[in-house]
């Protein structure tokens, strides 16, 4: 039987006194866009305005979010995100990111940033993944939410999960923090084309990709060093490009330590995500990436094999959605001391 997470009925919050004043910067890419969605009919919030990712860009409409959203994506034009706006989102390269933070955290404008520019907090390791950021501002925080909503509550900057991150970590941190694995993980991950970018490419080609699954990547991906850094072991990730057009599958390879059982697993995810409202354990009934698709959802299987001591774990999210937009969205909602399902479902 399915093991599901309640959602969580005690997060429930007023309405802030005022409408919220919301900007997205990379409006045009994949998770830009996914974000213009969901923020234009979010309940607490005003979208003022949507810009590309450079500063020369020719402003345009957006057909495909017609009725949605009739606004105009405008050239990238730093004043103006900081006089119209509380939160920015920034849906851009992580150079860009990393240039732009620092100019609206010192205006004041409180950021969400969806790029990978701020999330590793070595600074040899962020040299090495992004070294265009050479420092982490004060007030920056991992917004991986399940479980960090005080710090996120305070941040000045929230700097997102990556996709792959965050479907390892909601798996694997809850195992990791009870001391129950043993040993390095292996993460075999299956991310649609989207994950990619928009920037088309030889490998995104679909002559090159339909009918076809590619690994990529293999030892030189930099969100391993994210997932490294919150489990705190050597974690062997191997990304692979699949047919779809959004949606990510990771089967998780480890060991238990000796006496673990199934029912400690099942307990320690359970009481972990009692009150996530978009984590959903399906227990020994393995989750498909079409169960999640177009929604900010997570869900989570595992088998446990008691003899060898072996565990897998299949993780499953849209990495649009709860891969990129949704959970920055969910993030504003515990900046704004919202309910997290706020415009979410």
């Amino acid at each position: 039987m399915a093991i599901a997470a309640p959602l969580a009925s005690d997060r429930s919050a007023g309405q802030p006194a005022r409408i919220t004043r919301v900007a997205i910067a990379g409006a045009t890419g994949f998770a830009g866009q996914e974000l213009v969605r969901i923020l234009a009919r979010h309940p607490a919030v005003t979208l003022t305005t949507a810009m590309s990712s450079a500063a020369t860009s020719t402003p345009r409409p957006m057909p495909a979010l017609a009725r949605i959203w009739d606004g105009e994506v405008v050239p990238l034009d730093v004043d103006r995100l900081a006089r119209d706006a509380d939160v920015v989102f920034l849906a851009l390269p992580e150079a860009a990111s990393a240039e732009l933070a620092p100019q609206l955290l010192e205006r004041g404008v409180r950021v969400i940033d969806l790029s990978g520019a701020f999330r590793i907090r070595a600074q040899a390791d962020r040299e090495r993944w992004y070294p265009a950021t050479a420092a982490l501002p004060e007030g920056t925080v991992y917004g991986m939410t399940e479980g960090n909503q005080e710090a996120i509550r305070q941040a000045r900057l929230v700097s997102n999960p990556g996709c792959y991150p965050t479907a390892a970590l909601l798996a694997l941190e809850p195992l990791a923090a009870a001391g129950l694995l043993d040993g390095p993980v292996f993460v075999d991950a299956k991310s649609g084309i989207s994950g990619a970018g928009k920037t088309p490419s030889d490998r995104t080609h679909f002559s090159e990709n339909h009918g076809s699954v590619a690994a990529y990547s293999v030892f030189s991906h930099r969100h391993t060093a994210e997932i490294e850094q919150a489990l705190g072991r050597v974690v062997t990730f191997v990304p692979h490009l699949v047919p779809l057009d959004r949606g990510i599958l990771e089967t998780i390879y480890g060991s238990l330590k000796p006496g673990t059982t199934e029912a400690q697993v099942a307990g320690t995810l359970t009481a972990a995500y009692k009150d996530a409202p978009f984590v959903r354990l399906t227990g020994s009934t393995l989750p498909e990436i079409k169960h999640v698709v177009h929604t900010n959802f997570c869900d989570i299987g595992w088998k446990v094999d008691a003899e060898s001591r072996r565990i897998v774990l299949v993780a499953v999210i849209d990495n649009l959605v709860k891969g990129a937009a949704g959970s920055a969205v969910q993030n504003l909602n515990v900046l704004l001391g919202l309910d997290e399902r706020t415009g979410l479902l």
